[in-house]
């Protein structure tokens, strides 16, 4: 049984259609990123999934159960960090997370309340009411009342925008923790760097179209060519390896670098002409320039 699955969801708005026969699964122990530009149609999906929209068309199931005929069941398996900061002023943080685990039916919950404000940086704002927070600390909460239930399934969605490096890698650290105990993860970021860095599958959305769904080293082995950056004892290169110039003057080039096996070849071709090298650095495409061809393709 996947963990999530969408399977041919359209929503409209009128004439405007945000989702477009989006279809795709998210297996159970996944740590899943799900990527778009703004408007892409990420947000919505989301809010499919935790019952805040209803679909034009089409269905999504968390853990087998289908977000509008098994409601109940679907929002317990699920914990979702949305974008916006949303409070009660009237709370501490400690009874704000009481009373999110009441709504689950969760009580003596304490204990496993403690424990997430340890590992998210809390611990000491547990008895401060909400409002006297910032909003990196808000932030931390919201991230604190999608976990007070243990979902299996938990959605971040831009989880670490507007925080502090330090809550950035204390935060990451915790779910990478959750996600090797079992717990699937499915992130929404801008910060490519985070999603390359932490998940194993990767969607991309475009225009409310899904455009790409693959594990992550093998949508970025369809990235760009390696670029190879050389500092030559000469002002120019032998004709037979202009064609692969990209950029940079004598005696420093950037070469389209096909494979690594094509290394050999230019450094042959180099020694063959008497050119001798002072510096060499071969770069591989990153998940934000993958990203960016995708999107402009």
């Amino acid at each position: 049984m996947s963990a999530i699955v969408f399977d041919r969801i359209c929503k409209q708005f009128g004439s405007f259609s945000a989702l477009d026969e989006v279809s795709f699964r998210v297996e159970q122990g996944d740590f899943f990123a799900l990527l778009g530009p703004n408007g892409a149609g990420k947000t919505t999906l989301i809010s499919i999934l935790g019952g805040l929209a209803r679909a034009t068309s089409g269905t999504a199931t968390v853990m087998g159960y289908d977000v509008v005929q098994d409601y109940r069941a679907a929002r317990s398996a699920i914990g979702i960090v949305p974008q916006e900061l949303v409070f009660d002023p009237f709370f501490t943080v400690r009874e704000t997370l009481r009373f999110q685990s009441g709504y689950f039916g969760i009580r003596h919950n304490d204990d496993w309340i403690d424990e997430i404000l340890l590992n998210i940086g809390l611990a000491e704002k547990a008895d401060t009411n909400m409002r006297k927070l910032s909003g990196g600390m808000k932030r931390r909460v919201m991230v604190a009342q999608a976990l007070v239930h243990r979902p299996p399934v938990i959605v971040l969605d831009e989880p670490t925008a507007g925080v502090d490096v330090e809550l950035r890698q204390s935060l990451w650290a915790f779910i990478r923790r959750l996600n090797e105990a079992g717990h699937t993860i499915v992130l929404t970021t801008h910060y490519l760097e985070e999603a390359e860095t932490l998940c194993n599958r990767i969607a991309m959305l475009k225009q409310g179209r899904l455009i790409a769904l693959e594990d992550k080293d093998t949508l970025m082995g369809h990235g760009s060519a390696r670029s190879l950056r050389i500092v030559t004892t000469a002002q120019a290169l032998p004709d037979s390896l202009m064609p692969l110039v990209t950029g940079g003057s004598g005696p420093e080039f950037e070469l389209k670098l096909a494979d690594c096996c094509a290394l050999e070849d230019i450094l042959g071709e180099l020694r063959r002409a008497g050119i001798g090298l002072k510096d060499i650095e071969v770069t591989k495409p990153d998940l934000e320039e993958i990203f960016v061809d995708m999107m402009h393709r």
